[in-house]
């Protein structure tokens, strides 16, 4: 599962690699809070179920609400 960030995949999906990072530490903050897991946590890190809810596309980056520029728009 950990491979999925050597991929480009994973980084184009969120729009770089700074946003993923951000993205990954605020999920992991929310998940050691007690923050229920998107997809089925059985046998996972908490690493994996954050990576698998991004690829799954149920956690995302809301680029209306933050007022970043989303990747489809900064590849235009």
């Amino acid at each position: 599962m950990i491979e999925a960030l050597r991929s480009d995949e994973i980084v184009d999906k969120v729009g770089g690699r700074f946003k993923l990072t951000a993205m990954i530490q605020k999920r992991w903050l929310e998940l050691m809070q007690g923050a229920r897991p998107m997809v089925d946590p059985a046998h996972k890190t908490p690493m994996e179920i954050i990576i698998d809810e991004i690829l799954q596309n149920k956690l995302r980056i809301d680029y209306d609400a933050s007022q970043l520029a989303s990747p489809d728009k900064l590849r235009q």
